[in-house]
């Protein structure tokens, strides 16, 4: 049966109370991971999934007899903004830890609310407090043509009233909600998480884990721009990513210390205005009335704001919320697509949540009266550069896509005349030898040198791709490793690289011209860890996407042939990551510029890339013999024909070395795209929308609904995810598809019924609805 990983990358935008509605979302997803490590875990270690859960699972048994596929979710990479932030984290903690998700679901639901929320010192603590405020409150909430009757439901104008009433008598010219209670009660809710009993981790042991979460930098931090007069210039920076990375460990083990975790919510959620910036203070104030340790502070401050921790000013430094540069944090999510490993085919999605597609509107768009005076100011500092930025995020997604297309495509027709010349090369006979892990080696040796040959002059130009290449990534090892150095950039490192093997035999411009020459080859074989990678990329997809039939040749073959790939794969992706190098390294490194030759030797002893491949001619040699004649003719024509396509397809690369080479699909959650209740696009949907988007947070009932709904949506598109992995021959049925996700919305109102009780209708009637599109 074929093997594939959904992996998903999501995207959190922020959007006020709307993040209730993304927490439904994100809570859907967190259920089909579950659902999915179900799936492939033994069933006595597993304890049944319940709800919609069992219903992912379900789906996940008949895409394994309606297309002969086993499908693992993953998903590896969250990135957040701004209240989307909060999910992002929590989700993430979910994801590595195995806890639960409930407590943000009652954060969400008891304390999103402005009542709560106010500072306790700017709450007008009885009806007499600015009662010279009361007509111009009163006034403002009651005229024709208010803000809470132009955008708040009938029903809710007097609880918003109420409640806003509150808001407006607060202290003025300062933000009414407290940063110390908003850093309390994430506190709080992340504690409950580790309280709860734990399942096992949602990725595989080993697989790693990034988080992404955006903030403003108040005051800005200032970065180098090298150009050509003068060479270098100091700019103002105010975007800053909170980033975590962890590889998936052991049931229960957080993603990063607590502090650390409240420390980026607290940061990327404090909508300008209403909370106060933060500074680290906070924090520092918070773990001193918990009691708690915060070993880690000092390094994790100097890995996320290395500039201000090297002039000494982080206690002057103010953060605001993320989304106020960046709502959309796809560039970071984008970059950490390296060193992903890899067990099996991976089809890899870009996911975002967007509540509100058409942010400004069509009724605004459609007015052809000249903006006014404030509703200029407000859009360019708020609305308009919020949301410009993802159409350049996904144009570079489309773009590589695109790129990665046109390589397969190229990959294809060249072949029938690749695979002509191996059996050339080798004889005709050749494919009835049995592979041997002495001959695999032999027969690689014969086919890298004929390629080289072949290519004629082209073949300079492959290997200087190939050099800057490797220099280039041995340059990155050394900069991330040594920070001590304060370069802006690794190109001073490479340029130290290069002149010194230049002065060793190896200069770039005559040593590159020879095939045989012994510097080079000696170079290539100890360092060119990204050539084993794609030579084994372009073998999993031969025998996975880009199989043509052969008699003789059954699913268990190639799966077989697969699952024996995958693992050499993992062997080498294993050594690509800068942990790879040991503990002892990043002490080497600070000594680069003086010893650059004991750093070389460090990195080509810690990677071992010579006793990797005699490992992993041994996993490929003892495949190869157990194949079917037909099918171990396919993948050694691939396999030794691989120098002869990259020859031809690096140069198109820039020397990229991608670990993951197939495109990269991007798929949006949002009312708009969900039909299978109602259109949702109908106002009652989403109750967050009212008042500018602030509206959940003046009403219990209102956070239910979104919430319920994030859910009721997150379940379709799941669904909808799950079954485009399918392959067309393949693909379930639009009706039988629309069963599952019925059974799906039916599991959610039975799990939430008891929860929701704001509205008492509001199960029911969506319930009613439900059934009715049977």
């Amino acid at each position: 049966m074929q093997q594939k990983e959904l992996r998903i990358a999501l995207v959190c935008y922020g959007g006020v109370s709307l993040a209730v509605y993304m927490h439904g979302v994100t809570k859907e997803l967190w259920k089909a991971l579950q659902a999915s490590r179900a799936a492939w875990a033994n069933a006595a270690d597993e304890e049944a999934p319940q709800g919609s859960a069992a219903v992912y699972l379900d789906l996940l048994r008949r895409l394994e007899t309606a297309g002969n596929l086993r499908l693992r979710i993953l998903t590896d990479i969250v990135a957040g903004a701004s209240a989307g932030g909060i999910n992002s984290i929590f989700l993430a903690q979910a994801i590595n830890s195995g806890q639960s998700l409930e407590p943000l679901t009652d954060l969400w639901l008891d304390t999103a609310d402005v009542d709560v929320l106010l500072d306790p010192e700017a709450k007008p603590w009885s009806k007499a407090a600015k009662f010279w405020a009361t007509p111009l409150v009163t006034y403002l909430l009651h005229r024709p043509g208010n803000a809470v009757s132009e955008s708040v439901a009938p029903e809710t104008r007097a609880e918003v009233r109420e409640k806003l009433s509150r808001l407006v008598r607060s202290r003025w010219f300062e933000p009414p909600f407290g940063g110390i209670g908003f850093s309390r009660l994430l506190h709080r809710a992340l504690t409950a998480m580790s309280k709860v009993p734990a399942g096992r981790p949602l990725l595989p042991a080993g697989h790693p884990l990034d988080l992404f979460v955006t903030a403003t930098d108040f005051k800005g931090h200032l970065e180098t721009l090298r150009l050509h007069s003068p060479q270098m210039v100091l700019e103002s920076e105010h975007r800053l990513t909170f980033s975590f990375r962890a590889k998936v460990g052991t049931q229960g083990a957080a993603l990063a210390p607590i502090p650390e975790l409240v420390m980026a919510a607290r940061a990327s959620a404090s909508f300008p205005g209403a909370f106060p910036p933060l500074q680290i203070s906070e924090i520092d104030r918070l773990v001193d009335e918990q009691g708690e340790a915060w070993p880690t502070r000092d390094a994790f401050l100097a890995r996320i704001m290395p500039e201000h921790a090297r002039r000494g000013d982080l206690g002057c430094v103010s953060l605001i919320d993320g989304s106020v540069l960046v709502n959309a944090p796809f560039a970071d999510a984008m970059e950490a697509l390296r060193d992903r490993p890899a067990a099996r085919e991976v089809d890899r999605r870009f996911v975002y949540i967007d509540p509100t597609p058409d942010h400004l509107g069509a009724e605004m768009r459609r007015d052809d009266q000249l903006p006014g005076f404030f509703p200029v100011i407000f859009g360019s500092l708020s609305a308009i550069p919020r949301e410009q930025p993802i159409r350049d995020n996904l144009e570079a997604l489309e773009q590589r896509s695109r790129e990665m297309a046109a390589l397969r495509e190229i990959v294809v027709a060249l072949r029938p005349e690749i695979e002509e010349t191996v059996e050339k090369l080798f004889g005709g006979t050749f494919f009835l030898d049995r592979p041997t892990p002495k001959r695999l080696s032999a027969w690689r040796t014969k086919a890298q040198f004929a390629a080289f040959e072949q290519a004629g002059f082209a073949y300079h130009g492959y290997a200087q791709v190939k050099f800057s290449g490797i220099t280039a990534m041995l340059a990155r090892m050394v900069f991330e490793a040594a920070p001590e150095f304060e370069l802006h950039s690794p190109e001073p490192v490479r340029d130290r690289l290069i002149a010194h093997l230049a002065a060793n035999g190896l200069d770039r411009a005559q040593g590159l011209r020879d095939a045989h020459s012994p510097a080079m080859i000696e170079f290539f074989r100890t360092h060119d860890l990204p050539f084993r990678v794609r030579r084994l990329r372009l073998l999993a997809r031969r025998v996975t996407q880009e199989w043509e039939a052969e008699p003789g040749v059954t699913d268990q073959d190639r799966d077989a042939a697969r699952t024996a790939i995958y693992r050499a794969l993992a062997l080498y992706i294993d050594r690509e990551p800068l942990v790879a190098l040991g503990e002892d390294f990043p002490a080497l490194a600070r000594m680069f510029f003086e010893d650059p030759q004991s750093v070389v030797d460090h990195m080509a002893q810690a990677r071992s890339l010579l006793e990797t491949d005699a490992a992993v001619d041994e996993l490929l040699a003892e495949a190869l013999s157990a194949m079917p004649q037909a099918l171990r003719r396919r993948v050694l024509l691939a396999y030794l024909g691989f120098p002869f396509y990259d020859t031809v397809t690096l140069p198109l690369l820039r020397g990229e070395g991608l670990t993951e080479f197939d495109p990269v699909l991007v798929d949006r959650i949002s009312p708009e795209d969900c039909h299978a209740i109602r259109d949702g696009l109908r106002e009652e949907t989403l109750r967050g929308k009212e008042f500018f988007n602030f509206g959940a947070f003046f009403s219990r009932s209102y956070r239910e609904n979104d919430y319920l709904w994030g859910r009721l949506h997150g379940a379709e598109r799941m669904m909808d995810l799950m079954a485009s992995t399918l392959s067309a021959e393949h693909a379930i049925s639009a009706p039988e598809l629309l069963g599952f996700k019925r059974r799906a919305f039916l599991a959610i109102l039975d799990e939430e019924k008891q929860r929701l009780r704001a509205d008492p209708g509001l199960v029911q009637r969506i319930r009613r609805e439900v059934l009715a599109g049977k």
